[in-house]
């Protein structure tokens, strides 16, 4: 009777650790592609960034430094499409601000911070060697992303730009609003006034 328990006891040990082995998955092929992040918006699907502007705040995704130019609740989304070949596309709607003026915008360096200046410079595919960049060699709309505007009776807007390159990684972190539309001719260019507003925005 003994062997014959152990012999049964062995073989639904032995049912039990096949079956384990089946459930377990696959391994990886050496040379497939890792799976992508969220964080890399050059391999998965276009980013979007959407909300209200807000006082700063760590966690804001839209600031605003100047609330009667940009209102605390006017809204704002952005789309950014980039999957590793140009074009890099940016999009931009917004509502609630002032009716009928003229607003900059730019993609910079840096994400929005407590102060108008903490997000940085404008970001620009061939750096300018002189800061703060007036230079239109480099102060332009096609090394850098305008995203100008103006608002209808509504206070609202779109706004959008295409750039035959993609931004380097973890280099575009954020757009800001500005007092006015951008200037062009040398030592103004790319300059547009006060900063009243930003939107995070990791390209």
């Amino acid at each position: 009777m003994r062997s014959t328990s152990t012999a049964l006891g062995l073989a639904a040990l032995t049912a039990l650790l096949l079956s384990g082995c089946q459930m377990e998955e696959a391994p990886r092929d050496a040379g497939a592609p890792p799976d992508p992040t969220p964080t890399d918006r050059r391999t998965t699907e276009p980013g979007a960034v959407t909300g209200d502007f807000q006082s700063y705040s760590e966690d804001a995704t839209a600031v605003t430094y100047d609330p009667e130019a940009v209102p605390e609740g006017a809204s704002v989304n952005v789309s950014v499409t980039s999957k590793g070949a140009p074009p890099t596309i940016v999009t931009m709607g917004i509502s609630g601000l002032q009716p009928d003026r003229d607003y900059g915008a730019h993609v910079h360096t840096k994400p929005c911070g407590a102060a108008p200046d903490d997000s940085g410079p404008h970001y620009q595919n061939e750096e300018d060697p002189q800061q703060p960049s007036t230079d239109p060699k480099y102060a332009n709309p096609d090394n850098e992303i305008w995203l100008d505007f103006t608002t209808d009776a509504d206070g609202s807007a779109d706004a959008s730009a295409s750039v035959d390159w993609v931004p380097r990684q973890g280099e575009a972190n954020s757009i800001v609003i500005h007092a006015e539309h951008t200037h062009t001719e040398p030592g103004h260019a790319g300059q547009a006034g006060d900063r009243l507003a930003c939107i995070n925005v990791p390209l």
